[in-house]
């Protein structure tokens, strides 16, 4: 069995919608996620964050909190994957453009609260993760031996 992968993802509120991407091969899937992707060592987890998102959409943000830790496997690939989601705002004042320059996303969305309940999108208790008041702790990246 493999061990877990570690992946990286960002909750962007904008006027009160969440953007959501779908990565799925010629649209063959309607499953809606976070945008984010794994972890490169050597890299703090936001560091992995800023790049993932620049990757898949374009855009510049800041990281901020980490709001959930999610994990899921597929028992029949030997998959587990292993999910910081962060909350994270959009840098600078320029216009939202998106666009995916490493071909990743296929399409993208920005969700209000009640959209979401109407997308099927992982993880399930995402909408009360963002939208809810409850918050978590990081430790930054520390190197262990100086």
């Amino acid at each position: 069995m493999r061990p877990p992968r570690l992946a990286v993802r960002a909750a962007i509120l904008r006027d009160d919608r969440l953007l959501l991407v779908n990565a799925y091969p010629g649209q063959q899937s309607d499953l809606w996620c976070l945008p984010g992707g794994g972890v490169e060592p050597g890299q703090s987890l936001p560091e992995n964050l800023i790049r993932e998102v620049t990757e898949e959409t374009g855009l510049a943000i800041t990281v901020g909190a980490p709001i959930l830790v999610n994990e899921f496997h597929d028992p029949d690939r030997s998959f587990h994957q292993v999910e910081i989601i962060f909350r994270a705002t959009l840098s600078g004042d320029s216009p939202i453009t998106l666009e995916d320059p490493e071909g990743v996303v296929n399409r993208f969305c920005w969700a209000t609260r009640a959209d979401l309940r109407t997308l099927r999108h992982k993880p399930e208790m995402l909408a009360r993760a963002v939208w809810g008041q409850h918050a978590a702790w990081y430790d930054p990246l520390e190197r262990i031996v100086c």
